[in-house]
């Protein structure tokens, strides 16, 4: 096989995994030995170091049925995918390699999962569980709408438009940064407008509260609340979820990182598989740290690499890998 060879002094090799049970399915011959060992390990944090190409919705898709072969109720089990797309095709594929009983797996992404928990908790955060949900349209329209209201729109030199406000305001909420820093790293011809774009930030906090409204990063920031804040609610929610799976995990930003450390916080049964060698969405708060520093934020965790490649041609990997081998980190 052609081979996407990772760097090998990030993180330690796993052990080989136990000689499986007896399962309908063949999982062992089905799969390579790295991916076979990726779905056959099932307690404890796990860290899937996995190239483009090398098979990671087959081996995400083989450890569901494995898991639910296995006797896990398929309700324990929540995958946190980057689209609702992926997670329902990769339910679809694993109730086609096993049986229904997949179908019952809870997934899709992050912000789906919030909004199914915040329906259910909403008065602890004092909202109305009815909230309604802004859609990017939607918030820059309230934002417009506020910003007229308090006759930014009337300066004589130019006040950032709606959508560069919402802008400013979705990346200082998913980097967890001032929008002080956002506008001098950023926009800093705005950064004259500094007091009144603070003023405009809260305001749009303000009218969501209190018309029962939520946005999409509103989402994020409600759900680790609950967990960070509610002792009683984060175990019912980590007991309820025994065992979780975070797809494309270099893509996730430090909030989505905090909640799925805290719904792992009883039981520590968390897979996420990415790859250490990509991120293209920095721009929406995405960090390659969150992938780089699991092992740190769950300490004794397995790492499996999946370095077998289906896809590329050899000299395309030899590019890669020599890219690969000049990174800093």
């Amino acid at each position: 096989m052609k081979k996407y060879t990772l760097k090998k002094s990030l993180f330690k090799d796993a052990p080989e995994p136990e000689q499986p049970r007896h399962f309908r399915i063949d999982y062992r011959n089905q799969l390579n030995p790295a991916q076979y060992q990726a779905v056959s390990s099932v307690n404890g944090p796990h860290l899937i170091i996995a190239g483009a190409g090398t098979g990671k919705t087959r081996t995400i898709t083989y450890r569901v049925a494995y898991l639910v072969e296995l006797g896990v109720k398929p309700e324990s089990i929540l995958l946190l995918t980057f689209t609702r797309r992926a997670a329902q095709e990769m339910l679809r594929r694993a109730s086609i390699l096993l049986d229904a009983r997949c179908e019952k797996v809870a997934g899709g992404t992050f912000h789906s999962f919030a909004n199914l928990v915040l329906r259910q908790y909403a008065p602890l955060l004092d909202f109305d569980s009815s909230f309604s949900i802004l859609d990017q349209g939607d918030a820059e329209d309230v934002v417009n709408l506020l910003r007229t209201q308090h006759k930014f729109d009337t300066k004589e030199r130019r006040f950032p438009r709606k959508q560069t406000l919402y802008t400013i305001f979705s990346r200082a909420v998913n980097t967890l940064t001032p929008v002080k820093d956002i506008l001098k790293e950023d926009y800093p011809h705005y950064e004259d407008f500094l007091e009144d774009i603070l003023k405009l930030q809260s305001s749009f906090e303000q009218y969501k509260a209190t018309h029962n409204m939520m946005d999409y990063d509103d989402l994020l920031i409600y759900l680790r609340k609950l967990l960070r804040d509610n002792d009683k609610v984060r175990r019912t929610l980590s007991d309820r979820y025994k065992y979780l799976m975070v797809d494309e995990y270099q893509d996730t930003n430090r909030i989505q990182a905090e909640i799925v450390t805290l719904l792992a916080s009883s039981h520590g049964n968390i897979m996420v598989v990415g790859d250490d060698a990509q991120s293209i969405y920095s721009f929406r708060g995405a960090t390659i740290r969150n992938i780089l520093d699991f092992p740190e934020a769950f300490p004794g965790c397995t790492l499996i690499k999946l370095e077998e490649n289906y896809r590329s041609t050899q000299p395309i990997l030899n590019l890669t890998n020599e890219i690969l081998r000049r990174a800093r980190d």
